[in-house]
C-alpha cells in the first residue's frame, strides 16, 4: 500500500463494522446516527437542512460534489448535517454557480466528509439493520483508536425521546419576505401585502419559507418555543408548523399544547410540513413511530386520496405518524407508495391539513406546489 492509499477516516459502526476511506472538509470525530439518501442532485439544500441535525448521510447517488456549493442555496446559514459519506471523493465542481469546493464548505463548516466507501454495501446494512449509530473520524495520519471509537458509537443516545427542535430554531421572531429562486436575479422580495401568517420554526428551510411568501403570505417566523400569546401577538390570519428534526414526542412536549389550545379557541388554517405535520397530528390526538431507517430522497411517490394524483416528493424523515391512531374526525389524505405509510392528514370540515413530504424541495419538480396555495387560499 502506497502512502497516497493510506485511509484518512474511518467509519465505526456500534456493532463494530468498520468502513475505511478518504477523509475531507473538517478534521476530527463526530457521533451520529447514519441514515442515506438517495437524492441525485441538491447535496449542498441537504446537508443544510435543520432536520438532519444529530445525523450523518450516506449519499446513493456518487457524483456529489461536482457542482461546487454556492451562498444562495443553503437552507439554514451553516452545515446541521454532521458528516457525509460518498463513493468517488468530489471532484472540482463544474458549474456557473459555484463560488467554492464542496470539501472547503465543509471544512468551514466543521463537517467531516468520507469518500471511497461502498456505499451500496453500506446502504443495505442500513436497510436492513435499521439506522446505525456511528463514529465517523478524519484523521490526515490515518491512526484511528478503534477501540476508542466503537465506545464512542455505542454511548450515542439516538434520536428516540430526543428534542433536537431547539438546538436548530432562531434565537427570536423575524419577518420573511424573499420568494422562491427566479432567472436571472435570484431570490426576489414580495412587495405590498400579503396574508399574515406565523410560521413555527422547528428548523425551518429556508426554502418553506420562499414558497409560502410567494404564495401571497406576509411571514413572521416564531421559535419553536413560542407560546400561545406569543404567537396571537403577530394577530396571524393562518399558522404554518415547520420541518424539523429530533423525536416528535419530545418536541411535542411543549409544543403540542400550544398547537391544541390554538385550535381550540381560534379557528386559524393551519399547514404542517415534516415534524410540523407530526405535531400536528400530536395534537389533534395521534401517535408518532421510530421508522427503521427513514424516508431520505427526492423520489418518493406519494398518492393523493381524494384525487388519486401521484406525486414524486422529496422526503426526509426517522420518525412517521400512525395512522391508525387517528381519532375520528382527522383523515389520512396521503399515503407512500412505497411502504404504505401516512404521509398526509386533514382536520374535517376545518382548513386544518399537513403532509409528511416535502413540497418546497421541488422533485418532480413543482409537483407538491399547490399545498402553499390551497394554504394561502384557505386565510379568509
Amino acid at each position: 500500500m502506497t502512502a497516497s492509499d493510506t485511509p484518512t477516516a474511518c467509519i465505526m459502526l456500534a456493532d463494530g463494522t468498520v468502513f475505511y476511506g478518504r477523509g475531507f472538509g473538517a478534521t476530527g470525530l463526530k457521533v451520529a446516527e447514519l441514515c442515506f439518501n438517495t437524492a441525485m442532485t441538491g447535496y449542498q439544500e441537504i446537508m443544510t437542512d435543520p432536520s438532519y441535525a444529530r445525523q450523518a448521510i450516506t449519499f446513493t447517488f456518487p457524483h456529489i460534489g461536482n457542482t461546487g456549493v454556492n451562498d444562495e442555496d443553503n437552507e439554514t446559514a451553516h452545515p446541521v448535517a454532521e458528516a457525509m459519506v460518498v463513493k468517488w471523493d468530489p471532484t472540482e465542481p463544474s458549474n456557473w454557480r459555484s463560488q467554492s469546493r464542496l470539501s472547503d464548505w465543509l471544512a468551514r463548516g466543521g463537517r467531516i466528509g468520507v469518500g471511497g466507501i461502498d456505499t451500496r454495501r453500506l446502504t443495505r446494512m442500513i436497510r436492513l439493520q435499521g439506522a446505525p449509530h456511528v463514529a465517523i473520524a478524519h484523521s490526515p495520519d490515518g491512526i484511528f483508536d478503534l477501540w476508542a471509537l466503537v465506545e464512542k458509537a455505542r454511548a450515542f443516545p439516538g434520536l428516540e425521546g430526543r428534542d433536537l427542535a431547539r438546538g436548530v430554531t432562531c434565537a427570536q421572531a423575524f419577518k420573511w419576505d424573499r420568494m422562491r429562486w427566479a432567472w436571472p436575479d435570484g431570490y426576489p422580495r414580495r412587495t405590498g401585502p400579503g396574508k399574515r401568517i406565523v410560521a413555527v420554526d422547528y428548523g425551518a428551510k429556508r426554502n418553506i419559507l420562499r414558497c409560502l411568501s410567494g404564495a401571497g403570505c406576509e411571514v413572521t417566523v416564531v421559535p419553536a418555543t413560542a407560546t400561545v400569546a406569543d404567537i396571537l401577538a403577530h394577530d396571524p390570519q393562518g399558522l404554518f408548523l415547520s420541518n424539523g428534526p429530533g423525536d416528535p414526542a419530545a418536541t411535542g412536549e411543549y409544543a403540542v399544547p400550544v398547537i391544541r389550545d390554538i385550535l381550540n379557541r381560534t379557528d386559524l388554517p393551519v399547514f404542517g410540513i415534516c415534524l410540523g405535520h407530526q405535531m400536528l397530528a400530536l395534537a389533534l390526538g395521534g401517535r408518532t413511530l421510530k421508522m427503521n431507517h427513514g424516508h431520505h430522497g427526492a423520489n418518493h411517490p406519494v398518492r393523493e386520496h381524494s384525487t388519486g394524483k401521484v406525486e414524486i416528493t422529496s422526503m426526509n424523515h426517522g420518525f412517521a405518524v400512525d395512522t391508525d391512531s387517528l381519532p375520528e374526525g382527522v383523515a389520512e389524505t396521503h399515503v407512500s407508495l412505497f411502504d404504505g405509510s401516512n404521509c398526509g392528514i386533514a382536520l374535517t370540515g376545518r382548513p386544518v391539513f399537513s403532509v409528511q413530504h416535502h413540497p418546497e424541495a421541488s422533485p418532480g419538480p413543482k409537483d407538491s406546489f399547490h399545498l402553499f396555495e390551497r394554504f394561502a387560499a384557505s386565510i379568509p
